[in-house]
């Protein structure tokens, strides 16, 4: 093999071996995202069941129920639409009616139920997850301007 030869080899592996490299990061990448929703948004929206999302919003007064165990059933509402949640696990300490939550996880197919498998609440009584405050004040939704938008 000639010096020219083990130069062309040398750069086609390295540039086989990047492709690889980026190929997988990419497939990692699409296999992490979970798109934002709001209740409304969902409504519009055809998010096929398993498809990995966040749906954010303000928990529904009365909604709060405790079934077996850790399961907990509860709606998250954005004042224009309702989502039913089913979550089993330990909520947050600071997880209550009324107050804004951020779910991930699912749709079960042929239910209209959301299976969460993690669930955030906001860490004080002023905070509000920017993604949630955009979306409530593009809907129309009065925040009262003691939010924390961060």
């Amino acid at each position: 093999m000639t010096r020219k030869q083990k130069r062309l080899a040398i750069i086609g592996g390295g540039v086989g071996f990047l492709t690889l490299a980026v190929l997988l990061v990419m497939f990692a990448f699409s296999q992490a995202i979970a798109y934002f929703y709001v209740p409304s948004d969902l409504a519009k929206a055809d998010v096929p069941p398993g498809t990995r999302i966040r749906l954010g919003g303000l928990v529904e007064a009365g909604s709060v129920k405790r079934g077996d165990g850790k399961t907990v059933t509860f709606t998250v509402t954005d004042t224009l639409g309702q989502v039913p949640v089913t979550y089993t696990g330990i909520l947050p300490d600071l997880f209550r009616e009324g107050q804004g939550v951020v779910t991930e996880g699912t749709f079960v197919a042929g239910n209209s139920v959301f299976v969460a498998d993690s669930v955030l609440a906001k860490h004080d009584e002023t905070y509000m997850p920017k993604d949630v405050a955009d979306r409530l004040k593009a809907q129309g939704v009065e925040l009262s301007g003691k939010e924390t938008v961060r």
